[in-house]
């Protein structure tokens, strides 16, 4: 499987192409529908993803429903556990905290996991927005700690991080419910 970063929309958000024997899936198609739809190269796009339902993760996918007729998934069609979409096979975690409708994709043999808003390279995400919860960021944070430390960590915004890097150094993935 290939990774194609495009950083799309005023709050520079990470928008994923994923190809795998000529299939494509898209990760959060913020914006700038025009400038995604370029990566497709001709694949045939089997699926979009949405990690959750923000403007800034969401803001193409009529456009890509309306060229391309395709199916998008989230936390309303994706069952937490195992999935297929075409070529690809998943996980899917419900990581909830920054909203409710929070997800997080695992492909396990690529050893890499599509985050969202739910962590970045240091920090996490904001657990102040409606349907945001900081009891279950922590839930989520203590769920993925289990997951091996090699996973490479695809953010919604900002750069790439290592789930172990994380695990050591961000200080969110070491707090208590009373601080």
């Amino acid at each position: 499987m290939t990774i194609q970063r495009v950083i799309v929309g005023m709050l520079e958000t990470n928008c994923y192409i994923l190809e795998n024997n000529n299939e494509v899936l898209i990760i959060d198609p913020g914006d700038e529908f025009d400038k995604i739809d370029k990566y497709l190269n001709n694949n045939k796009l089997v699926g979009i993803i949405t990690t959750h339902s923000h403007d800034d993760h969401t803001k193409a996918v009529k456009d890509f429903v309306s060229k391309y007729h395709v199916k998008v998934y989230n936390n309303t069609n994706l069952s937490e556990g195992i999935n297929r979409i075409g070529n690809f096979l998943f996980e899917v975690i419900y990581t909830k905290g920054h909203s409710a409708n929070s997800i997080s994709i695992y492909f396990k043999e690529d050893k890499v996991m599509f985050v969202g808003d739910f962590v970045f390279k240091l920090s996490i995400g904001r657990w102040d927005l409606p349907s945001g919860n900081i009891n279950d960021m922590l839930d989520s944070l203590n769920k993925i700690k289990k997951y091996p430390d090699d996973i490479v960590l695809y953010p919604g915004h900002g750069e790439v991080t290592n789930l172990g890097y994380e695990k050591l150094n961000n200080r969110y993935f070491n707090m208590n419910y009373d601080e």
